[in-house]
């Protein structure tokens, strides 16, 4: 894969973000499709292993671009089932490796009603789980929060371990 607005790596800059969903997971690499083609990405350093239990096919991931043009994988959304919506706005999930959580939904994450799919994330601030957008269908990645992504990692000194 390769991108066309490439970055600089210095301290300060922040590498562009792509999305694509998962098809495949080794542990160093998994096989992405990003709506233009499918690719093997390696993951960065600093996603946690092991790896093919942490990432599955369905899953999105946040793919950056080193300024060398290496493209390493940095995040990833998890696909839950929707349960319902709690009284004080939270989302109950089902995600198969961690069971029933509650996320809160990120701005602009419409209505998701039960029995609906849903990108989900654990680790960014402001709650133990967020949940980005509706998975959809088709050739069509949906849009989920990879400035708060690029922020956490900026924000934690990560991009150098990351692209390093």
């Amino acid at each position: 894969m390769t991108t066309d607005d490439r970055h600089d790596d210095s301290p300060g800059t922040t590498p562009s973000l792509r999305t694509a969903r998962v098809l495949r997971v080794t542990e160093t690499a998994c096989d992405v499709w990003d709506g233009g083609g499918v690719a093997t990405v390696p993951f960065a350093a600093t996603l946690p292993a092991p790896r093919t239990d942490r990432v599955s096919p369905g899953h999105l991931v946040a793919i950056a671009t080193a300024a060398d043009g290496r493209d390493v994988v940095v995040w990833r959304w998890y696909d839950a089932v929707v349960l319902g919506e709690e009284a004080d706005g939270s989302v109950r999930l089902w995600e198969p490796a961690h069971g029933e959580v509650l996320a809160r939904p990120r701005p602009g994450c419409r209505h998701l009603r039960p029995g609906v799919r849903a990108y989900a994330s654990a680790g960014l601030p402001g709650a133990d789980w967020w949940t980005a957008s509706a998975v959809g269908t088709g050739d069509v990645i949906p849009p989920v929060d990879l400035a708060e992504v690029a922020a956490f990692y900026a924000s934690n000194g990560l991009w150098a371990a990351a692209l390093g």
